[in-house]
This record gives C-alpha cells, sequence and structure tokens, in this order.
C-alpha cells in the first residue's frame, strides 16, 4: 500500500495526445523519454510518409521500428551463450588439473 501513496501521477505527450500515467519516481525519466521516443519516430515516419500511408499505418511502422530495436538490443545482451562457453572451459580446466565437481555450480 505504501507504494502507491509513492506514485506520482504525470502526463505525458504521446505524438498528438497527452496520457495520464501513474509512474514510480524512479521510472518518470524512462516514461518520458519512451514518451519522446515515441513521437519523434511518428513524426520522421509521418514526415517521410504522409502522402503514402495511413496514420494508423504510420504508428504501426513506428511500434514496430521501436520493438524491432528493443529485439536487437535483447539480443545483444543474451550473456547465455558466453555462459555455455565458459562452464565448457571451466569444465575442460578442471579436467585437466584434476579438479572434481565445481564446474557446475559457478563457484556457490
Amino acid at each position: 500500500m505504501d507504494g502507491e501513496n509513492n506514485k506520482l501521477h504525470i502526463r505525458l505527450h504521446v505524438y498528438d495526445t497527452d496520457i495520464p500515467v501513474t509512474v514510480l519516481p524512479e521510472d518518470e525519466p524512462y516514461c518520458r523519454n519512451a514518451a519522446k521516443l515515441i513521437t519523434e519516430k511518428v513524426n520522421a515516419l509521418s514526415e517521410r510518409f504522409k502522402t503514402s500511408r495511413s496514420e494508423k499505418d504510420i504508428l504501426y511502422m513506428a511500434m514496430l521500428d521501436i520493438a524491432i530495436s528493443l529485439e536487437l538490443e535483447k539480443d545483444r545482451n543474451d550473456t547465455g551463450p558466453y555462459n555455455d562457453i565458459l562452464t565448457k572451459i571451466t569444465a575442460e580446466i578442471e579436467d585437466a588439473l584434476g579438479v572434481k565437481g565445481t564446474s557446475g555450480d559457478n563457484g556457490k
């Protein structure tokens, strides 16, 4: 319940709409940056495609562009393949040194 009292009620301007949002104070800059990003993407696409695409198409194009960027960033930050390689290398080193039973627990 205390978390509700700490939330801010803000208005975000997203493209051509003001949206009331309730956020934690530490999340406010992210929300404002997200609203700015959406507005910039839609404005850029509108300028480029204003005569050939509907506003709805342009909004979907902006959503796709932002979502693709998010997916690419998520993929770049995927540490799973590195962890797998490190686990295999650690196991090989331990085998070579005759150490038993530490490779699967990451030193815990």
